[in-house]
């Protein structure tokens, strides 16, 4: 369940990655950098396209698959599945015998 769960959401963090990137922002104009754009154009509520709701949709998919997987690792049943090195015995060797 978990492994399902992992891919998933490796899969969907590289997509919204890709998602983001594709995007143009709203003040994509040379001289928006700088200051010379409309500013209040960048804040105003404008019509969700396409690409805005694809990237709703992988963030929300993003964070219920990290909710899950921090809820199924916080669980004391998963401390028994992934043991630890550091809890582990340290075997020291028995001193040797001078003859």
């Amino acid at each position: 369940m978990t492994s399902i769960l992992i891919g998933i959401h490796i899969v969907v963090s590289i997509a919204l990655i890709v998602i983001v990137l594709l995007q143009m922002g709203k003040g994509a104009q040379a001289g928006a950098s700088f200051g010379a754009g409309g500013s209040q154009a960048q804040f105003g509520s404008t019509g969700g396209n396409f690409m805005s709701k694809v990237t709703v949709g992988a963030a929300v998919v993003f964070m219920l698959t990290s909710l899950t997987l921090a809820y199924f690792y916080s669980s004391p049943s998963s401390q028994t599945v992934m043991p630890s090195s550091v809890d582990a015995p340290v075997k020291t060797a028995a001193p040797e015998q001078k003859q």
